[in-house]
């Protein structure tokens, strides 16, 4: 493994850590598992809370679920009859939080910009 002390003297991530970060990101990369999260990290809720809130069909917004369990991105518990979810990671919580705040910010102070090569 090479590492290096770049301009602001932090070592580079192992390829364990880039991968698994990819990894997290690449989920987020879709927009509807991007929305999920976000209202996860509103607060915890069940799917079919989640489906009305985010516009999904309950089987789509079940799937999307299930990635994001499985990845470790989301965790549930049983209360009764129903699964409820969260977000158990307060690190993705301020990730998601902090881009998609500036995002909106961005958007709600100038032209719609895209990202470059997306």
């Amino acid at each position: 493994m090479v590492t290096g002390t770049g301009n602001a003297g932090f070592d580079d991530p192992s390829a364990e850590v880039l991968a698994e970060a990819a990894g997290a990101f690449g989920l987020l990369a879709s927009p509807a598992r991007l929305h999920i999260v976000w209202a996860l990290a509103q607060g915890e809720s069940d799917v079919t809370g989640l489906a009305e809130r985010v516009g999904g069909a309950l089987p789509a917004v079940s799937q999307h679920l299930t990635k994001l369990r499985l990845a470790g991105l989301v965790r549930s518990r049983r209360e009764g009859r129903r699964q409820v979810y969260f977000v158990d990671d307060p690190d993705i919580v301020t990730v998601v939080r902090l881009l998609v705040g500036r995002l909106t910010d961005r958007a709600d102070s100038a032209p719609v910009r895209h990202l470059r090569g997306v």
